[in-house]
C-alpha cells in the first residue's frame, strides 16, 4: 500500500480511546518484504514518510503491550503515549540487516519507555532506582499478581533467576505491598482504624527558633517560586501547572489538543520548564 494513501492514525490517543484504537487497527499490517522495503529507504536515504509508515502500521502492537501494564493503576492514554514514543526511538535505529522484524526489536523500546513511566509514577517515594531493582520490581509485579504472597521456596526461585539475594526479593516484595497514607483523613473517611499522621506528630512544645527559621525558609522558598515562574512562558506555565500543581491533573494529550501541537511537544515544553525552576531553585 502507497504511504500517500496510508490511512491517517494520531501518534498519541487523544480522550476517546475507543476511537484512536479503533483508527489504528485500521491501518493495514506490513508485509516481510515492504517492512524492509520502507527500512531501507529511512535507513540509507533518511525517508521521513517511510519512517511515518513503519509507526503507523505498529501503533497497534504498542495498544497491545499498553494494556498489559493496565493493573498498575496509571492512565491508559499514558501509557499508549509513552509506548509510542519508544515505538518511534525503535523505528529510529532499526537496521534493515538486523535480519529480524521491527516488531521483535520494537517492544525493548516500547516496555523500556512504559517501565520508566510506571516506575516514576507508581508511587510517591520510589520503589525501584538501579537497573537490578527495576528488573525485580517488573517481574515480581507479574509473580504477586498470580500467586500472591509468595512462599519461601518461591522466594528462592525469584532470587535464583535474577541472580539477587532472597533478602533482596523479600524487601521489594514488602516495598510493592505498602501504599501512600494520607496526610489527614478526609473529610467522609469512615475507618476509625486508620489514624492519620496529622493527628499524632504535633509537636507541642517546638522550639520557637526552629519555627521561625522554618517560617523564613518557606517564604524564601516561596518568593524563589514566584520568580522562577515569573521567568516562564505563559503556555509553560500553564503547562507545568496543569500537569503538577491541579487538582485534576492533565494528560499529555489534553494539553496537546488545547494548544494545538503534538504531545511529543508539550512534553518538552514540559521537561524545560521544569529544567528551568530547578536551575532557579539550585542557585
Amino acid at each position: 500500500m502507497s504511504s500517500t494513501t496510508l490511512p491517517v492514525a494520531p501518534l498519541s490517543p487523544g480522550a476517546n480511546l475507543d476511537a484512536y484504537m479503533h483508527s489504528v487497527n485500521a491501518i493495514p499490517q506490513l508485509s516481510a518484504e515492504r517492512e524492509r522495503e520502507l527500512a531501507e529507504r529511512l535507513h540509507y536515504e533518511g525517508d521521513v514518510e517511510a519512517a511515518r509508515e513503519l509507526v503507523l502500521s505498529h501503533l497497534r502492537f504498542v495498544v497491545f503491550i499498553a494494556r498489559s501494564y493496565s493493573g498498575y493503576g496509571l492512565n491508559e492514554a499514558d501509557l499508549i503515549q509513552e509506548g509510542n514514543v519508544g515505538l518511534m526511538k525503535a523505528v529510529k535505529r532499526f537496521n534493515p540487516e538486523f535480519g529480524v522484524r521491527l516488531v521483535s526489536f520494537a517492544v525493548h523500546w516500547i516496555k523500556a519507555e512504559i517501565h520508566e513511566f510506571i516506575l516514576k509514577n507508581w508511587r510517591i517515594v520510589k520503589v525501584a532506582t538501579t537497573k537490578a531493582q527495576r528488573k525485580l520490581f517488573f517481574n515480581l509485579r507479574s509473580s504477586t499478581q498470580r500467586l500472591g504472597w509468595l512462599r519461601d521456596d518461591e522466594v528462592q526461585a525469584v532470587a535464583t533467576e535474577l541472580g539477587v539475594k532472597p533478602e533482596n526479593v523479600r524487601q521489594m516484595e514488602g516495598r510493592m505491598a505498602s501504599r501512600d497514607e494520607p496526610f489527614d483523613n478526609s473529610p467522609d473517611d469512615d475507618d476509625d482504624d486508620f489514624v492519620s499522621p496529622s493527628r499524632f506528630i504535633e509537636d507541642a512544645e517546638g522550639n520557637p527558633a526552629d519555627i521561625v527559621e522554618y517560617e523564613n525558609l518557606a517564604s524564601s522558598n516561596g518568593e524563589s517560586l514566584r520568580v522562577a515562574f515569573a521567568g516562564l512562558d505563559e503556555r509553560s506555565r500553564d503547562i507545568v501547572q496543569s500537569r503538577w500543581l491541579a487538582e485534576h491533573k492533565s494528560t499529555l494529550q489534553e494539553l496537546a489538543d488545547r494548544y494545538g501541537i503534538s504531545a511529543e511537544r508539550v512534553r518538552q515544553l514540559e521537561q524545560n520548564a521544569l529544567k528551568k525552576l530547578r536551575k532557579q531553585f539550585d542557585s
